[in-house]
C-alpha cells in the first residue's frame, strides 16, 4: 500500500456498513478520509474492518495497488464532527432515518465554507427534504452508494430541486476520481432503484409470508428466469432488514404506497435480531460457511 498521503481528505460521517464500505473506496483509490462517528468502539471496530475490506478488494482486482492508502496513514477517526471541516467533501452516511440524516447535515453545514460539496448517502429520502436543514441547499446533492460500495462500480445520484450546477459537476468528479459510473435522477422518494426494488423485496417477502414459496424458491426464480444476479430475498439479507424496514416506511409514509409497507414477516425477522448477513441470519441462514447461501458463497447484490 501507497504511503503517501495527499491532503485534504475527504469527509465520510457515520462507521456503519456503508460508511466503512465509502471510505475503503475511497482509501483504494488514493484519497484520505476523516471518518466520524459518535462512538469510539464503533470507530475501533471501524478501521479494523476498512483494513479486511481493502485486502478483499485487492484481492478481487478493484484497487490499483500503487494507489491504495494505508489506514495508519490516510484514515483520521474522530468523534466530533468538527474534524470534517476542513475537508474537500463530506459524505454523510448514518442510518436511514430522516431526523438523524437532516440532524447530522444541518449541524456539520454550519461547519463546512460555501461551496463545499455536501452527499447525503441515501436510500430513500427526498434530497430537498433534508436541504431544508442545511445552511446552503444548493451544496447538498444525493448519491445512492451499492452495498457493497467499493464492489459495484454504478451509483445513483439524485440531483436535488436546490443542487448547484457546481455541485452537480463535483459530485461527478468526486464519483470519477473513485472509479464509480453515474447516473443522474431527479429527486423523489426511494429516487429509481428502491422504488423499484424495496416494494419488490417486500413483495417477495409477502410470497414466503403467505406460503406460495419458500425463500429459496422464490430467489432460484428470480435469478434463473429473470437472469437476477441475487434474488431478492438474498438481496434484503445484504441490505439489512432493519435498514430496508426503515427505507420502507420511508416510502409508505411519502407515498402511501401500501407495496411499500413493510410485511409482518420481514417485521418479525428485525425484531428477532434477524437482520440478514451482518448478524448471520435474515431470509437466509449465513452461519455455516459451507452452504451454498453462507457469505462466502452469496453473490455481490446491489
Amino acid at each position: 500500500m501507497s504511503s503517501e498521503v495527499p491532503q485534504p481528505p475527504l469527509a465520510i460521517v457515520g462507521a456503519g456498513v456503508m460508511g466503512t464500505n465509502i471510505t475503503t473506496l475511497a482509501l483504494g483509490h488514493g484519497v484520505p478520509v476523516v471518518l466520524v462517528d459518535v462512538d469510539e468502539e464503533v470507530l475501533a471496530e471501524a478501521r479494523r474492518t476498512i483494513g479486511l475490506k481493502l485486502r478483499h478488494g485487492q484481492l478481487m482486482g478493484k484497487f490499483d495497488a500503487q494507489r491504495v492508502l494505508h489506514p495508519k496513514t490516510a484514515l483520521t477517526t474522530t468523534v466530533s464532527l468538527a474534524g470534517a471541516a476542513g475537508a474537500f467533501a463530506v459524505i454523510e452516511a448514518v442510518t436511514e432515518l430522516a431526523e438523524t440524516k437532516t440532524k447530522v447535515l444541518s449541524e456539520i453545514s454550519q461547519l463546512l465554507a460555501p461551496g463545499t460539496l455536501t452527499v447525503s448517502n441515501t436510500s430513500c429520502i427526498p434530497i430537498d427534504e433534508m436541504a431544508e436543514a442545511v445552511a446552503r441547499p444548493e451544496d447538498l446533492v444525493g448519491v445512492h452508494f451499492m452495498n457493497p460500495a467499493y464492489m459495484i462500480e454504478m451509483v445513483e445520484v439524485i440531483r436535488g430541486p436546490r443542487s448547484a450546477e457546481a455541485t452537480m459537476t463535483a459530485v461527478t468528479d468526486l464519483l470519477t476520481a473513485l472509479g464509480r459510473k453515474c447516473l443522474v435522477v431527479n429527486d423523489g422518494p426511494g429516487f429509481v432503484i428502491n422504488k423499484v426494488l424495496h416494494p419488490m423485496i417486500n413483495t417477495a417477502a409477502r410470497l414466503v409470508q403467505d406460503g406460495v414459496a419458500s425463500v429459496e424458491v422464490v430467489d432460484g426464480l428470480m435469478e434463473g428466469c429473470l437472469g437476477h444476479s441475487t434474488g431478492p430475498l438474498a438481496t434484503a439479507d445484504l441490505i439489512g432488514l432493519d435498514n430496508l424496514v426503515d427505507s420502507l416506511n420511508v416510502l409508505y409514509e411519502r407515498t402511501g404506497d401500501e407495496s411499500c409497507r413493510p410485511c409482518d414477516l420481514m417485521l418479525e425477522l428485525v425484531r428477532a435480531g434477524h437482520y440478514g448477513r451482518k448478524s448471520g441470519r435474515g431470509f437466509h441462514d449465513y452461519s455455516d460457511p459451507s452452504a451454498s447461501n453462507s457469505p462466502n458463497n452469496v453473490k455481490v447484490a446491489s
